[in-house]
């Protein structure tokens, strides 16, 4: 008889914790049930089920945690009888979140005009903000840049969101370009889904074949280039000893490319491995190398994870951070052609967009 547990690792541990995070009746049992899930992850990751599995549980069960939070809060708050949206923003949003991630979200709503937004918005943020920080409590610490939706930059009504999105599109300018790359990453968690839907399809319409628009996106996205040498393999940061940030120069180029491919295209994916599957569908790029950047982008992912639960692949301090001199010669091998394959997307975007090779 085939176990569960066969077909996919610690599937019983991921339905109970499912089940407990469901039930759990306040926030200091959500606050364990997240810490849970995180062992999960770890369970996933040293069992080797491959980064997208991981991050693809760890992220879900994430998402269960904002649920509940969401539906203890609003049991204490009176929320205005209106139509609104918690949404997820970055890794969440693409439904990539590894173990080290802090909160990225939002809240739209709706608003008949901008009187009224003004006036629900202050009914929100009292919500909005004991969220962020319940969820501060779960483990999912605050954001640095303060891209929450306590914050009432990032507690709008549907026109304000639009308004927003045409205005970083139409004067990409680098905050515009800085909030295109979270913001437009976004997904629905909690509340009326059918507004997030709303915002993806005038999205899309703002960027599919937008040129000019793309072209600085991809600009933007080439000043993170992958640390390879010439004379050597690698090439590090000495001021982080001698480490590699895999995050930054190297997960990110993958997300960036396949970000700027996906909105050029309209395709409503947020994911990285499915956007670059989808645009291949499209003809940007053949299904081969979309298949070989998903591998490189997975890998990535495995060796960022292997440190972050303590694989013993690196010794790095911080979460991101990867010495390819601590890595088994296996394991190097395959951090150096994974770069590889983001040096050769990152050329594909140049030649796409017709830019200085």
């Amino acid at each position: 008889m085939i176990m569960d547990s066969e077909i996919l690792p610690q599937a019983g541990a991921i339905a109970e914790v499912a089940a407990r995070i469901a039930d759990a009746p306040d926030i200091a049992a959500l606050a364990a049930c997240a810490a849970e899930a995180r062992q999960v992850a770890i369970a996933l990751q040293h069992e080797s089920a491959g980064s997208a599995l991981v991050t693809r549980v760890l992220s879900r069960l994430n998402d269960a945690v904002a649920t509940r939070v969401l539906v203890l809060l609003a049991l204490r708050f009176r929320l205005p009888p209106a139509r609104w949206c918690w949404l997820g923003l970055g890794s969440e949003g693409r439904l990539e979140q590894t173990l080290a991630t802090d909160q990225d979200n939002g809240l739209v709503f709706s608003a008949s005009d901008d009187g009224e937004a003004r006036q629900l918005r202050e009914l929100f943020l009292p919500f909005a903000r004991a969220a962020n920080q319940a969820l501060a409590e779960c483990g999912f610490s605050l954001c640095d840049g303060e891209v929450m939706a306590g914050n009432p930059r990032w507690c709008l009504s549907q026109s304000e969101w639009l308004e927003n999105f045409a205005a970083w599109v139409r004067t990409p300018e680098p905050e515009a370009l800085l909030n295109a790359a979270i913001f437009f990453d976004f997904r629905p968690l909690a509340g009326d889904a059918g507004l997030s839907a709303e915002l993806r399809r005038a999205l899309s319409e703002l960027t599919r074949g937008n040129e000019i628009f793309l072209r600085m996106m991809t600009v933007n996205a080439l000043a993170a280039s992958p640390p390879l040498g010439r004379l050597r393999d690698f090439v590090t940061e000495a001021e982080a000893g001698g480490t590699i940030d895999l995050k930054k120069f190297g997960s990110r180029i993958f997300v960036d490319a396949a970000r700027i491919l996906a909105l050029g295209t309209g395709i409503a994916e947020t994911a990285t491995a499915p956007r670059l599957r989808r645009v291949a569908l499209e003809g940007e790029m053949t299904p081969a190398d979309a298949e070989a950047a998903v591998h490189a982008f997975h890998a990535l992912q495995d060796i960022r994870l292997a440190g972050q639960t303590g694989g013993g692949l690196a010794g790095q301090a911080p979460a991101n951070h990867v010495d390819p001199e601590r890595l088994n010669e296996f394991d190097r091998r395959i951090l150096l052609e994974a770069l590889r394959q983001a040096r050769k997307l990152q050329q594909k975007l140049k030649t796409r967009f017709h830019l200085e090779t």
